[in-house]
């Protein structure tokens, strides 16, 4: 029998499911239902047109969209027929599109629409292997050979028959590469991350039973699938159990989609809590009076509560009866007002999330569970589970996942979930991979409990609160090719959006001011504030949006060795340069 990777599960539950929902789509002012037998049917068409694409086993196909039904089927689909999926960022530039589907050497793309066609008409003749671009429904007709829509790429496998495609699912075996995520190394081009078929399919299984999910389960599709963590949700997760996914309109319309779906389990980035902290703090403190003491009554009964449930246990007598009230006069209010209601499981992962919004939310009944891990162990590597949960940490290890550290204070992992390398770099694979466990490059400790806190990252790889991985050398060295710029470090970890504080080359500076005739501080200078404006804007453009540099500050004075921001080798100390002039970067976090 062969290994059961997501692709037959994905078709077993057409059959075994087959009149349940799999997916929904919003429609005309409804969300619209597709089965898990359509759903099957439409992987199942899919992977045939692969083939009949001239797709071989082995090969990679890559994915630039955001979240739909397209793309999970696509997804599904290329696994199923022994090809390997990679998704790309929507958000991505036209550069960094080129370099992943040159990299993967891609002979298919599938597309969202005209304005990712463009990025791939803008770059198509520079990557030999790419033959099909499919674009997904919706989308403008366009005038281009290699072209398809998708309603004939879902024809083009019609003569294609069940048995090839099987042939090809029963050679699927679960240390077999099953997809690729492209994620930022610290410096230089992405790293694709490969994960195999039991990668896919034991991760998620491991949380079923500790979450209690069941097929009545509800998800929301918001997050970009590209990353791991959205696809343990959307894709594998959903497959295994068998409940459906919501495939939100937008991230603009999250909230409203969250309050029309009410999902069970949700998962979020930490700025998506911040975003809900302060919007649901802004109206809470509008209470006074009564309403005041009773909100303040109700937070501290639902915050001894949430500390019992984290240990284990439940509530009894008295504090059981107030919890009830609570409930009634206002946590069943304040988590309807979020679309959270009806959600079991909270969970926050990509980036750290303050404890303070951990336990703001704990004391509104709200417990959100903190998962640490990275692509490379398929996603999850602690998390915090119902009746073992410490807000001040990222949890215990994973389920059936060994977690130590090592003499360095770096996190090593060992289980199922660590990823098989690096595609086409054995390099960096044999400095992750080694002895039987995958170095995280993180720094953490873990108490007497077994919960690991996390201390910092050997390497400088900035998280924004998006969880987005930025790597910072790439802009820093970008800046510094500017004659006016002597420095550039690159701000925005668990920040909602990446900036820059420079120094100026003094030499240059002076020159510059001195042929506009302009005296004064140069730091202070207008002209040269907008010679540094238009090398940011420049630079810019040569990235991905949430990987672009929105304000900038002039620093005042040099870093310097003395000044303690430099190594002897002069080299940048990030922590200290953020502890020296934490004024001047708050400022430019203020609005």
């Amino acid at each position: 029998m062969p290994y059961e990777t997501i692709p037959h599960k994905v078709l077993k539950n057409g059959e075994r499911v087959g009149h349940r929902p799999a997916y929904y789509v919003r429609q005309d002012g409804s969300w619209v239902p597709t089965s898990w037998r359509e759903y099957a049917d439409e992987v199942r068409d899919a992977a045939k047109s692969l083939i009949a694409l001239g797709v071989e086993s082995g090969q990679t196909v890559n994915i630039l969209s955001s979240n739909r039904p397209e793309w999970t089927i696509f997804d599904v689909a290329a696994m199923a027929a022994g090809a390997v999926p990679a998704g790309i960022y929507a958000t991505n530039s036209p550069a960094e599109c080129r370099y992943i589907i040159g990299h993967s050497e891609a002979p298919v793309v599938v597309v969202e629409n005209r304005e990712q066609w463009e990025k791939i008409a803008e770059i198509k003749d520079e990557i030999p292997t790419l033959r099909h671009v499919v674009t997904m429904q919706g989308t403008d007709p366009i005038d281009d050979p290699m072209v398809l829509t998708w309603d004939a790429f879902m024809a083009a496998g019609a003569d294609v028959d069940d048995a090839v495609l099987q042939g090809r699912m029963d050679a699927l075996d679960g240390q077999g590469l099953a997809t690729l995520i492209y994620t930022s190394g610290t410096t230089g081009p992405p790293k694709g991350v490969m994960l195999s078929h039991d990668n896919l399919a034991w991760t998620p299984a491991q949380v079923v039973g500790p979450l209690g999910l069941g097929p009545d389960e509800r998800v929301l599709s918001y997050l970009p699938l590209s990353h791991i963590a959205e696809q343990l949700f959307t894709i594998h997760a959903p497959a295994i159990v068998g409940f459906p996914v919501y495939y939100a309109e937008s991230i603009e319309k999250l909230a409203d989609n969250l309050k029309e779906v009410e999902p069970t389990v949700f998962f979020a980035v930490p700025r998506v809590w911040e975003r809900f902290y302060s919007g649901v703090d802004k109206e809470l403190s509008k209470a006074h009076g009564a309403k005041a003491k009773i909100l303040g009554w109700a937070r501290g009964v639902g915050t001894r509560v949430i500390d019992l449930r984290n240990q284990g246990k439940e509530p009894t007598g008295l504090l059981r009866a107030q919890h009830k009230v609570a409930d009634k006069l206002v946590f069943s209010k304040t988590g309807a007002a979020f679309g959270l209601g009806k959600a079991k499981a909270m969970i926050s992962g990509a980036a750290p999330l303050a404890t303070e919004i951990k336990q703001y939310f704990a004391g509104l009944n709200m417990p959100i569970y903190e998962v640490y891990g990275q692509s490379e162990g398929s996603g999850p590597t602690t998390i915090n589970l119902p009746g073992r949960t410490n807000l001040a940490t990222v949890g215990p290890a994973y389920p059936n996942v060994v977690v130590k550290i090592a003499e360095d204070g770096e996190i090593l992992v060992k289980g199922r979930n660590v990823f098989l390398g690096y595609y086409k770099d054995p390099e960096a694979t044999a400095e992750t991979l080694k002895d039987g466990w995958m170095l995280s490059g993180d720094l953490g400790e873990i108490d007497g409990d077994g919960f690991l806190a996390i201390t910092g990252r050997k390497k400088d790889i900035i998280i924004t609160a998006g969880g987005k991985n930025v790597a910072p050398k790439p802009l820093e060295s970008g800046l510094k090719l500017h004659r006016l710029i002597s420095e550039a470090v690159v701000i925005g970890d668990r920040r909602k959006f990446l900036s820059v504080v420079v120094t100026l080359d003094e030499e240059h500076a002076a020159a510059f001011l001195a042929e506009r005739g302009e005296d004064g501080p140069a730091h202070l200078s207008e002209s040269i504030a907008a010679e540094v404006q238009a090398a940011m804007d420049e630079l810019n453009k040569d990235f991905a949006r949430v990987e672009q540099l929105k304000k900038f500050a002039i620093l005042p004075r040099q870093l310097s060795i003395e000044g303690g921001e430099l190594t002897p080798t002069l080299k940048v100390k990030r922590n200290k340069v953020s502890e020296h002039f934490a004024d001047v970067i708050d400022a430019m976090y203020e609005d």
